[in-house]
């Protein structure tokens, strides 16, 4: 068999059981709506979406999904870019630990961000002006959760562009503004446009920051999918919905993935250029948005913390924190914290072994895959991660009747979880794999090497730090997640978010302490992962060095 023919028999060995698994969990069931939703008695009927489309309330749930992910787009984009800036050209004390804190918010899990707002300013808040309802923290609460996708993503990719081209604008006479806007920003746009289009999408599919902060007064596509489906039971409109969004879902993402494969420079360097101190004026502009960044970000995460000590009764204390081990004896409304906390570990737990052997088998592939089967893998991979979270869970109740009923079984609560992990997985150790050298491959084989004895000893031990980063993200994911969860979830298999999410629902001060103690314990075992995402990260940059950007790393 020739070279060329064995690496596609690779190819599609790896590909084997991941295509199967997404294509059984994720196509099949969205395929299964869409049917559903577009046909009667087995023929075409568009009546329902007719209805929908031309329905005033919501005309205005679409219209109100469309312009809070704009707004919460724009102001991602005006909180993040000066940080990104600072990160990207300047050193300072404390570096290291504040790149950590901007990861934080991503990793939260989006109950623990809205109960985190909740407590400034909801009804109970701190400072006693309640908020919920309003537009305006809905798209501060996006604003706070995307940060990170900018300051990473643009950040890391501005760290790589050499300064000498704007300075070399500076010594022809421009000023730092015009530098930045007629050189800088030219080459920044297409990955400002691609993270962009990123924070749209998240916001775009918002479900636990709206269902909470939104109070009902205003909703998204992606809650009004929960509402039909489980107040109303409108199952056919819900399903309507769920189709509109996969497509608008479908082309942001194919646009996101256009973008992110040209946002390419010819002018970036092999290494990234050392940061520097401030110097001059420098300083006062890089503390005033490094303070601002502080308060944007650390202020929900401290005030959080801070109220979990103050007591019902307004005295400081643990009474919030024993209350969770009281509350569930008092009535059976309340679920055991004890029991929702196992539930979570043993599913994320599932989630990040699911999502690591699927993962890393499409990451596999992808690397020794043609260019156009590796672009039309990662797009399909990144699928899941753009599609809602209801629409998912949604899905599964209604296909996943053959050939065997799963829907009764808590086996789809990690499922649905390892489907949004394991895009973060072909990310994390794609690069590292594709940075393996075919002819190391090829060398093994000659030698007599299994592919899976080649693979266990040549590029597991290469793909390590990136595996770690990868299962920390998917294990941070599947604890934190609500909007699947929501749908899937048994009253025999509760969960964290549920928990929560059951918590705010209670009125009183002492559900609502609960709620607030339950958020933060949920937030230490995110904090945690962040750390060994962080510490991993550093590790394997120190060790391996920033290496060259390719076409491929930037896929």
């Amino acid at each position: 068999m020739t070279n060329g023919g064995g690496q596609r028999w690779r190819t599609a060995t790896l590909l084997a059981v991941p295509v199967a698994f997404l294509g059984y969990f994720f196509a099949y069931p969205l395929a299964t709506i869409t049917v559903r939703g577009l046909t009667t008695d087995g023929s075409l009927d568009l009546s329902v979406v007719r209805d929908v489309v031309t329905d005033p309330t919501l005309q205005g749930v679409a219209l109100f999904t469309l312009w809070q992910a704009i707004l919460s787009t724009l102001l991602t984009l005006a909180v993040g870019l000066p940080v990104a800036w600072v990160f990207a050209r300047f050193d300072f004390p404390g570096k290291r630990l504040l790149s950590a804190l901007t990861l934080v918010p991503f990793v939260l899990p989006t109950l623990v961000v809205a109960t985190a707002f909740v407590n400034i300013v909801g009804p109970r808040g701190m400072l006693g002006v309640d908020l919920t309802g309003t537009l305006g923290i809905i798209v501060l609460a996006h604003m706070f959760y995307n940060v990170a996708i900018v300051v990473r993503g643009v950040g890391s990719f501005w760290s790589t562009m050499d300064p000498r081209i704007e300075e070399a604008a500076l010594t022809l006479g421009a000023t730092r503004w015009t530098a930045f806007r007629t050189v800088t920003l030219p080459l920044l746009t297409p990955v400002i446009i691609a993270t962009g289009t990123l924070v749209f999408l998240f916001s775009f599919t918002s479900f636990g920051v709206v269902l909470v902060l939104g109070d009902l007064v205003h909703t998204t596509i992606e809650v009004e999918i929960y509402r039909q489906t489980t107040a109303f039971l409108r199952l056919d409109v819900a399903t309507t919905l769920a189709v509109l969004q996969i497509l608008g879902v479908g082309a942001l993402l194919a646009i996101y993935a256009g973008l992110e494969r040209r946002s390419g420079s010819p002018f970036s360097q092999r290494f990234a250029p050392a940061p520097r101190p401030a110097r001059g004026a420098e300083r006062r502009s890089v503390a005033v948005i490094l303070i601002s960044a502080i308060v944007l970000i650390g202020g929900p995460i401290v005030l959080l913390v801070v109220r979990s000590f103050r007591n019902p009764d307004g005295s400081i204390g643990l009474a919030n924190y024993r209350n969770l081990i009281d509350l569930p004896s008092t009535s059976s409304a309340f679920i055991d914290p004890a029991e929702a906390v196992t539930n979570s570990l043993v599913f994320a737990g599932a989630a990040l072994v699911i999502a690591l052997g699927i993962g890393v088998a499409l990451a596999a592939a992808m690397s020794v895959a043609s260019r156009p089967t590796s672009r039309a893998v990662d797009i399909f991979v990144m699928l899941p991660l753009g599609t809602s979270a209801v629409t998912i869970g949604f899905g599964f109740l209604v296909a996943l009747d053959w050939p065997v009923d799963l829907r009764g079984t808590a086996i789809l609560i990690p499922i649905a979880h390892a489907l949004v992990g394991i895009p973060f997985v072909v990310r994390t150790t794609g690069p590292a794999l594709r940075g393996v050298r075919q002819q190391l491959r090829d060398a093994a084989a000659t030698l007599g090497a299994t592919p899976w004895r080649s693979f266990r000893s040549l590029e597991l031990p290469l793909i390590r730090p990136a595996l770690l980063v990868g299962a920390a993200f998917a294990f941070a994911i599947s604890m934190g997640e609500f909007g699947a969860t929501s749908f899937i979830t048994r009253p025999a298999s509760p969960t964290i978010p549920i928990a929560i999410f059951r918590y705010l629902g209670q009125p009183g001060p002492v559900p609502f302490g609960a709620a607030i103690s339950l958020s933060v314990l949920l937030m230490i075992v995110t904090a945690i992962a962040v750390a060994t995402i962080d510490r991993v990260g550093s590790a394997s940059t120190a060790e391996h060095g920033a290496g060259p950007r390719t076409e491929a790393d930037g896929r």
